[in-house]
């Protein structure tokens, strides 16, 4: 059993814990969420181990097609054990249907299907509202080289690419998705890191455009497990059945024994 060191770090949905290898640290998964730059607040009991397990399943498949993550291995229902990397503070956001604050930005309309791609970058900073920064700022800021910035990018383009298969096999449209990249403390080596979840995309039914992500909280459209639920289901992660809620035990009855005569 890997032994989880000190707290090395918490965040609105997950928790860092040290280990005995520097290079390798335990990630906890909450069951906080939020919105709108930590302004909207709840907990929902079960997201954690969904989250951990969605993310589990989607970074295993990208490491088999040559995109390098941090994840290591799943140690329980809510924890992994990944590589341990210091965070680039840039959110990299790849769109391919317009919604949320492009929309907004830009007055486009709700579900229209971008021509390609597009991938913005925001600085990570809650109490800035994570702004949209652009290749500019990332250069002039020395937050990335151009030669890891232009990496950075190609690793988007790639893994959008596999996740609108993965997720078109499993009926549903992938409209948007923020990523984290970080460098390794053992190398400095530029890796996907963070988590791949519902909380990270935007997802839709193919056939009827329900939202089943992190949309339902920001929205007030209520079955947020049961939405991260229907894909952990179709990906087959969970049983057709299985239905995480809390549980209650009722209290216990006192036991009597018969005397003996």
């Amino acid at each position: 059993m890997m032994e989880k060191g000190k707290k090395l770090y918490e965040g609105k949905a997950k928790i860092i814990y040290s280990t005995k290898d520097k290079n390798q640290v335990i990630q906890h998964f909450k069951d906080d969420i939020t919105a709108f730059n930590n302004k909207k607040k709840a907990i929902i009991e079960g997201k954690g181990i969904l989250n951990n397990r969605i993310s589990e399943h989607i970074l295993s498949n990208l490491s088999q097609v040559g995109i390098e993550n941090h994840f290591i291995k799943r140690l329980n229902m809510r924890e992994q054990l990944v590589n341990h990397v210091e965070i680039i503070p840039i959110e990299f956001v790849v769109r391919n249907i317009a919604t949320g604050s492009l929309t907004k930005r830009l007055g486009i309309e709700d579900g229209t299907v971008l021509k390609n791609p597009l991938l913005e970058y925001c600085l990570k900073n809650d109490e800035l509202g994570d702004p949209l920064i652009s290749k500019e700022h990332i250069l002039t800021f020395n937050w990335l080289s151009i030669v890891e910035l232009d990496l950075i990018n190609q690793q988007c383009i790639k893994i959008n690419d596999f996740l609108q298969g993965m997720f078109r096999a499993i009926g549903i449209k992938l409209v948007d998705f923020k990523v984290e990249f970080g460098k390794t403390k053992s190398e400095n080596k530029i890796i996907l890191a963070d988590e791949i979840s519902p909380d990270t995309c935007r997802l839709w039914d193919v056939v009827t455009e329900k939202k089943l992500d992190k949309d339902r909280f920001r929205n007030d459209l209520g079955n947020i497990v049961e939405a991260y639920q229907e894909i952990a289901k179709r990906f087959g992660i969970i049983h057709e059945q299985s239905n995480i809620r809390p549980l209650k035990f009722s209290k216990p009855k006192e036991v009597k024994f018969k005397k003996n005569k």
